[in-house]
C-alpha cells in the first residue's frame, strides 16, 4: 500500500550538497556534470560564465583535470572531457558481469527476430540503458546505451518497479515529480497497472513516447536479488520490418532473459 504522502518540491542542487563542503572539489565536480551535459567543447570562458564564476578561479583547476586526464583541450581552446571517468566507471561497475552476460544472448535475439533490443537497470531513481543490439536492418528504432530515461514513464522501468520489492518501489514513486504530479485515481491506475505487470511477468505499451513505437519487456533476474534489469524490444510500426504481433516474439523475449540471468547467476 502506497503511503499518502503529499506531493513535495524536488530538492534544489544547493540543498542536497553536503553540510561540509570542499570548494575546491565542488568546483571540479561542477565542470566535470558541466562539460557531460553540455557534450560540446567549453572555452574556460564560457565554462566560467556557465557555472557564475571568475575565469581565474578555473585556471588551476582545469589545468590539474587536463593533467591527470580527465579533460582534452581542442584547438580551439574549448575543453572535452576524455573517456577516463568512463573507464574508471567500467572498471568497478555492479554491471559489469551483467553486460558479459547479456552480449551473446542479445545478438542472438537480435538476429532471430530482426528487431532491437536494450537492457536496462535502475540508477539513481532513472532507467539506464546499459547496452543495445540494433536490428540488422536498414530502418531500425535504437536507444543509446547509457542514457537516463524516466523510471516512472517508460515501459522498461515500469517493469522493473512492478518487479521491485514493494517498500523501495514506493520510496522510489514518492520522490519522483512524474508520480507525484498524478491524481488520486492516476495512482491507483499506476500501481494496478503494475501489478498486472508483476502477474503476467512482462509489460507492453504502443506508442508511449511517440506514435507508431512499440515496446515489449520483461524483467531478468530474481526479484529478491539485488541486482535486476529489464529486456526490451523495441520496434517501430508500419516499416518492413516490423512484426504485425509483437506478442509472437515474447516466448524468445523471455528466454533470452532467463539466459541472462542464468549467465550472470541472478536468476
Amino acid at each position: 500500500m502506497m503511503k499518502n504522502t503529499a506531493a513535495e518540491p524536488e530538492e534544489t542542487d544547493a540543498e542536497r550538497r553536503p553540510k561540509y563542503a570542499v570548494p575546491a572539489v565542488e568546483k571540479a565536480l561542477d565542470v566535470l556534470e558541466l562539460l557531460s551535459a553540455q557534450a560540446v567543447p567549453m572555452t574556460q570562458a564560457q565554462l566560467a560564465r556557465a557555472l557564475g564564476r571568475e575565469p581565474s578561479e578555473l585556471f588551476r583547476m582545469l589545468s590539474a583535470l587536463e593533467a591527470r586526464g580527465y579533460l582534452r583541450r581542442e584547438d580551439n581552446g574549448g575543453y572535452v572531457l576524455t573517456l577516463k571517468l568512463f573507464e574508471l566507471s567500467r572498471t568497478h561497475s555492479p554491471h559489469e558481469q551483467l553486460l558479459r552476460a547479456a552480449t551473446a544472448p542479445m545478438r542472438e535475439l537480435g538476429d532471430s527476430i530482426r528487431e532491437s533490443c536494450h537492457l536496462s537497470v535502475l540508477h539513481r531513481d532513472q532507467l539506464l540503458v546499459l547496452t543495445q543490439v540494433d536490428a540488422p536492418t536498414s530502418i531500425r528504432l535504437s536507444v543509446e546505451a547509457g542514457s537516463l530515461h524516466s523510471a516512472v514513464d517508460t515501459l522498461s522501468g515500469q517493469v522493473l518497479l512492478a518487479n521491485s520489492p514493494a517498500d523501495e518501489r514506493d520510496e522510489l514513486l514518492a520522490r519522483r515529480a512524474e508520480f507525484q504530479r498524478k491524481s488520486a485515481d492516476e495512482r491507483t491506475a499506476y500501481l494496478a497497472t503494475l501489478a498486472k505487470m508483476h502477474a503476467d511477468g512482462w509489460g507492453y505499451a504502443e506508442n508511449a513516447r511517440f506514435v507508431g513505437g512499440r515496446d515489449l519487456s520483461v524483467p531478468v533476474g530474481n526479484a529478491r536479488g539485488r541486482t535486476r534489469a529489464v529486456l526490451t524490444i523495441a520496434s517501430l510500426r508500419g516499416t518492413h520490418t516490423a512484426h504485425d504481433d509483437l506478442f509472437e516474439m515474447l516466448p524468445r523475449l523471455q528466454k533470452c532473459a532467463a539466459d541472462i540471468g542464468r549467465i550472470a547467476g541472478i536468476a
